[in-house]
């Protein structure tokens, strides 16, 4: 299983190096999964799937079923606002457009993996992109107007939308309806493969539901599993091996 850490994809003006984790099947031309990691766009690392499982029930486990990983950096919250997140996803497609099959993979066949935040982001990139054959949103946020009247114990300004926003939902609705998937749907969609625990404390299972519906109403391919009493990043979630199953048949539908 080849692996290369530490490729550097992007160097925004003033910003740090920006970096991706590129992981391959011993086969070569194999579809590759862009993964962006959750945290609320104020943290989190590419070096971690979902927090509490390991690498081998994630990572290599996509890699082990055929298609190529490439865990990627962006620009956090306290370093940038939106939209400078989804420049840096296209720099990390567009540095595998151009170096990818260096390294086994092909970039014809991408899809978007995204938890949580990283979620967002994945969905964002592929309804503004035409060259993304599937979305896998792992209950991501949808619709940051609703997610401003989700009470999470802090200020207005102070939640993990505002900071990635720069101010509260309602105070910059333009910026905010550009960052919220579910106002981005159209006809021309990529597939899209949608996981939420119908006990989720921090993005509400409605958020999932909702884009589902949007989704659907405009014709797209989109499958959609609950998971009943999964929390927040799978917690409550005995075992999470037949969510990464479902998602791993979809991307090798979507990438056939």
């Amino acid at each position: 299983m080849p692996t290369t850490l530490g490729i550097e994809f992007a160097q925004p003006d003033g910003f740090r190096p920006l970096a991706l984790d590129l992981r391959t099947p011993a086969a070569s031309g194999a579809p590759v999964v862009v993964f962006l990691h959750g945290g609320g766009w104020l943290r989190g690392s590419r070096q971690v799937f979902t927090p509490g499982i390991s690498d081998a029930e994630s990572f290599d486990r996509i890699v082990a079923a055929g298609f190529a990983v490439a865990s990627c950096d962006y620009r956090l919250s306290g370093e940038a606002r939106f939209p400078a997140q989804l420049d840096d996803v296209d720099a990390a497609i567009g540095w595998l457009h151009e170096h990818g099959a260096e390294h086994g993979a092909d970039a014809s066949r991408i899809v978007l993996w995204g938890v949580s935040a990283g979620a967002t982001l994945a969905a964002l990139a592929g309804l503004r992109r035409r060259d993304v054959r599937g979305v896998v949103d792992w209950f991501g946020p949808a619709d940051l107007f609703a997610m401003a009247q989700h009470d999470v114990g802090e200020p207005a300004d102070q939640t993990r939308e505002a900071r990635w926003l720069g101010a509260p939902a309602g105070s910059v609705p333009d910026r905010a309806r550009a960052a919220s998937p579910l106002f981005q749907v159209a006809p021309d969609a990529p597939p899209f493969h949608i996981a939420h625990g119908t006990a989720d404390e921090h993005v509400p299972f409605a958020q999932s539901e909702a884009l589902v519906a949007a989704l659907g109403a405009s014709g797209v391919d989109v499958e959609f599993h609950p998971v009943e009493g999964g929390r927040h990043f799978w917690q409550g979630v005995v075992d999470t091996a037949p969510l990464f199953d479902r998602a791993m048949d979809f991307i090798a539908r979507v990438t056939a």
